[in-house]
């Protein structure tokens, strides 16, 4: 069995996160500590696959109340399996997302899209560059010079952002080999952009303390009274617990 090859593999890639992504990631929390320091909000967006990410940080145990996750269901997997393929290359569709969810220029956008070539992506960096907010994205920037833009205007979202952070996954993402067997296995993507982002919220509660706050983190559901302590950060942050 593969297992421990595999395991070397998936350690081998973390590291070089690590050793080359640093800079980004501290980069990336001082925006959105800025933002919260402004009143503004911390959003974060993926499709397909990379809705996981923003799933990752969203309304969980050790997850900041200031953030808030875009995930239409329609761009997410488990309504049809190629519907979010489908509809995350549609131009003009994502501008609405913006109003919707009521960005303004205080605001930290982060959007997640390995590729960074399909139109929603791109358009919710345009969008969001109009009104002033400010721009994170993770990707992976061997697989978006390896391909062209969905886009009409050519752009992928590093070329929007004002941080990117490269989650290392090669082009195609699946990039684990077996022998004998030609096709790829083991997509990084998540892998790394996970890690990427719980590092990042970790720099951001690290900083929000040392200049004198005490950040809104949830605690576990399942520890006893924690859901009265997480009903008055959902009462005060997103207002329709109750």
């Amino acid at each position: 069995m593969i297992t421990n090859n595999f395991f070397d593999f998936l350690s081998r890639k973390l590291k070089e996160v690590q050793e080359t992504e640093i800079k980004a990631i501290e980069e990336a929390a001082k925006l959105i500590v800025d933002s919260i320091n402004k009143g503004g909000r911390f959003y974060v967006f993926g499709t397909g696959h990379s809705h996981i990410i923003a799933e990752e940080i969203y309304l969980r145990a050790g997850g900041l109340a200031y953030v808030n996750a875009v995930l239409p269901t329609e761009l997410m997997l488990h309504e049809l399996a190629l519907k979010s393929t489908y509809v995350e290359r549609i131009e003009g569709y994502a501008n609405h997302l913006v109003d919707l969810y009521k960005m303004s220029a205080e605001d930290t956008l982060m959007v997640v899209s390995n590729s960074g070539r399909n139109a929603v992506p791109v358009d919710l960096c345009l969008e969001a560059k109009k009104r002033g907010l400010s721009i994170i994205v993770i990707t992976s920037v061997k697989a978006g010079k390896g391909v062209a833009s969905r886009h009409s205007s050519g752009y992928k979202i590093a070329d929007l952002a004002d941080v990117v952070i490269d989650n290392c996954a090669d082009e195609g993402d699946a990039s684990y080999y077996i022998d004998n067997f030609d096709i790829p296995v083991g997509p990084l993507s998540d892998f790394t952009g996970v890690a990427i982002a719980q590092a990042l919220m970790a720099d951001v509660v690290d900083e929000l303390v040392k200049q004198g706050h005490k950040p809104p983190v949830f605690k576990s559901s399942n520890l006893d009274g924690a859901d009265e302590y997480n009903d008055e950060l959902f009462d005060k942050y997103y207002g329709y617990w109750k």
